[in-house]
């Protein structure tokens, strides 16, 4: 009897499984009905105006469209990198072109605002397509509407589409440059221990720079090291130099920051074993390997299924400089020597300190500036003592005495290779 009752418990308990999971399977088929590719035209040939613009505004002025990629770590979608306005965007629709057959799909768009606007009407957004079965497009367009004539509608290519093995090691994201930027000596040292410490390539999304800066550029561009980005955001948005909202009339934050790093993911999703966030004044600096790719290596085999690695900014005020490294001809060069700003401040317990990445870029769905906001993988704090973002700025704590500060010359381990290193670009493009 007792028996009998155990499988009777067992057979409920299966068929209540059952039920459960036909119920799920049924209701996520009813979420993805109105998203589903439908086909509005047969016959077409695939025109539309191709666009190459690195930010291109629809017709409705309040979506930018970056570049769409193809992304099938869940389902088969194009994930549309863009800009919106967080209440005045209700609708997009992908509009896809199959070949050889000419059959046109539009799919309804899921418009995933991301959470870090920090108070700004706009932010960078996830516009998101499933797409055809049978069909690999190689262009989308993006239309407020599911009708309309393809034709007359901007066509962006699908990046992505094919997998490839990793060209680089490392790439580094820098957004965005703007303001005149003009720190050429602290940017060549950058880029200069960039490679140093293993990177391949580094990507700048550019509003604008000095001309002597322009020069720079076209030299790393020339080496192959640079990647421009060019990055026209306030010729659509009012930006602001802020992060934070000011209530001040602009659209957005940071000359559009968080938009562009995500763009920089997805750009080099394929072709990057690891992708670095951070900006030009900043170094990642490792304090118990020699290199990035020993770092990393290390705290892979510490952290198995970790992809976001966070490491601790770690402010060097500029104000505060040594005699050491006074090297003449750098003094010509406008910017700043970091291997004279030795001195860093301590940390406030009460102060949140912000964290700057070295992902895992097929771990990641969306990031903001010190933290991901969706990803695959987990994240990982790196201790201070294995490393820490060196960042040479003006200071926070400006009422510091300098024997308040912190003496740390883990920099200088590279002086040597910095300095060759240094010389031989300054020699090529400004002195």
């Amino acid at each position: 009897m007792l028996c009998g009752g155990k499988k009777s418990y067992f057979a409920a308990a299966v068929c209540i499984i059952t039920l459960t999971s036909v119920v799920t399977l049924s209701y996520l088929r009813l979420q993805r009905l109105p998203y589903l590719p439908k086909i509005i035209q047969e016959g077409s040939r695939c025109r539309g105006k191709i666009t190459h613009s690195t930010i291109t505004a629809l017709e409705d002025n309040r979506t930018f469209i970056i570049s769409p990629y193809f992304d099938d770590r869940e389902s088969k979608v194009t994930r549309v990198i863009g800009i919106v306005h967080h209440e005045g965007v209700k609708q997009l629709y992908c509009w896809f072109c199959c070949q050889p057959d000419g059959k046109i799909y539009v799919a309804r768009a899921k418009i995933d605002v991301h959470s870090d606007r920090f108070g700004f009407p706009y932010g960078a957004a996830d516009i998101v397509c499933l797409e055809p079965e049978n069909c690999n497009p190689t262009h989308v367009s993006i239309h407020q509407s599911p009708h309309a004539n393809i034709d007359q509608l901007p066509s962006f290519k699908i990046k992505n589409r094919k997998s490839e093995t990793f060209s680089v090691d490392f790439t580094v994201c820098i957004s965005a440059m703007f303001g005149n930027y003009n720190n050429v000596l602290q940017f060549i040292q950058s880029v200069e221990m960039y490679k140093i410490l293993g990177v391949q390539k580094v990507v700048i999304y550019k509003n604008n720079c000095s001309q002597l800066m322009e020069k720079v550029l076209k030299f790393y561009m020339e080496e192959g090291t640079v990647e421009i980005i060019p990055w026209p955001i306030n010729s659509h948005l009012k930006v602001s130099t802020k992060w934070h909202f000011m209530q001040d009339g602009t659209h957005i934050g940071y000359y559009g920051q968080i938009t562009a790093l995500n763009d920089c993911i997805y750009r080099n999703m394929q072709r990057s074993k690891f992708v670095v966030l951070n900006d030009a004044d900043e170094i990642i600096l490792p304090l118990k390997h020699p290199d990035w790719k020993a770092m990393m290596s290390s705290l892979q085999e510490q952290n198995p299924g970790a992809g976001i690695f966070l490491f601790e900014n770690h402010i060097f005020p500029k104000t505060v400089s040594t005699p050491v490294f006074n090297i003449s001809s750098w003094n010509r060069v406008p910017g700043v020597n970091i291997l004279q700003h030795v001195h860093r401040e301590p940390d406030r317990k009460e102060v949140f300190n912000p964290k700057k990445m070295i992902i895992d870029p097929r771990q990641v769905v969306q990031t903001s500036v010190h933290s991901v906001l969706r990803a695959y993988g987990n994240s990982v704090n790196v201790p201070a003592d294995v490393a820490l973002v060196y960042h040479c700025r003006v200071p926070l704590q400006e009422e510091l005495p300098r024997e308040s500060l912190i003496r740390d010359t883990a920099l200088w381990r590279y002086n040597s290779s910095l300095i060759t290193n240094v010389n031989k670009v300054l020699h090529q493009t400004v002195l």
